[in-house]
């Protein structure tokens, strides 16, 4: 599989507080950043796997979401993640 537990545990220790807080906001949409690239290239080698294009609106949704939450709790930690990870609103 593409995301093992040490990749998480990478992402969560990089963006989060820590490897162990696998809930906080930033950790979470840095995961769902990796997982969201990677359908991507996916979907351009596969144009018709459908089931695949629902799983990455989906997620590109939990991501808005969670991004959103974030912009109007604390705009600071907002503005810090989108510059690390590049995404454009």
């Amino acid at each position: 599989m593409y995301l093992t537990t040490e990749i998480k545990q990478d992402f969560f220790k990089k963006y989060g507080a820590s490897a162990a807080n696998t809930g906080s906001s930033e950790g979470q949409i840095a995961l769902f950043t990796f997982r969201i690239q990677h359908l991507n290239e996916h979907l351009k080698i596969n144009t018709k796997d459908n089931a695949t294009r629902r799983s990455l609106v989906r997620l590109v949704g939990k991501r808005r979401r969670l991004l959103d939450y974030l912009k109007h709790t604390e705009i600071e930690r907002y503005r810090a993640i989108i510059k690390e990870l590049g995404i454009r609103k």
